[in-house]
């Protein structure tokens, strides 16, 4: 069985190569979400966020270790910007498909701004997931087309949450 998450946090390329790592991720794609256009494209996707479709084995990672990485790898406290990206397409957002995921994604933005290790509170949007139109195939995988290709993602080091006494008795 396996589960489903849907994020933004800036350039989808990014976010792509370094959560397509994880344990327990099955399959990512990257396309647009959150917005208004029918059959987004990237040069016409209105009010959509690049996003990430994560399909995941719940019993190798959680949907909490999926927003934990994802809120180490970008920064979830700049509105509409990533990097040298900006305006509404590199938001970031939690695009959750049942409200499991919204009090998990609601859980997990509390506990990282009552941690004091981010430059700031989160701006990142809580949303039910809707229409996730994928991207063009030079935008699928892109990073591993191009190891050298432009990216604003990495994992910082300093922005990991402390395990929660449930996290380690798990």
């Amino acid at each position: 069985m396996t589960e489903r998450a849907v994020l933004a946090g800036g350039c989808f390329w990014g976010m792509q190569d370094l959560i397509r790592r994880l344990p327990g991720v099955i399959s990512t794609r990257v396309g647009y979400t959150g917005g208004d256009v029918p059959h987004a494209t990237y040069r016409n996707h209105g009010t959509h966020a690049e996003g990430i479709e994560i399909h995941y084995d719940p019993a190798k990672t959680s949907f909490r270790e999926l927003l934990e990485f994802f809120f180490q790898i970008h920064d979830p406290t700049t509105a509409n910007r990533q990097g040298n990206d900006m305006g509404a397409s590199y938001r970031s957002a939690i695009y959750y498909v049942d409200e499991t995921q919204k009090q998990l994604a609601l859980d997990t933005i509390a506990d990282v701004n009552a941690s004091g290790l981010w430059p700031g509170q989160v701006v990142t949007e809580v949303e039910p997931a809707g229409d996730f139109w994928e991207a063009e195939p030079e935008h699928q995988d892109y990073l591993e087309r191009f190891p050298n290709g432009y990216t604003c993602h990495f994992p910082r080091p300093d922005w990991v949450l402390p395990k929660r006494k449930a996290d380690s008795a798990a």
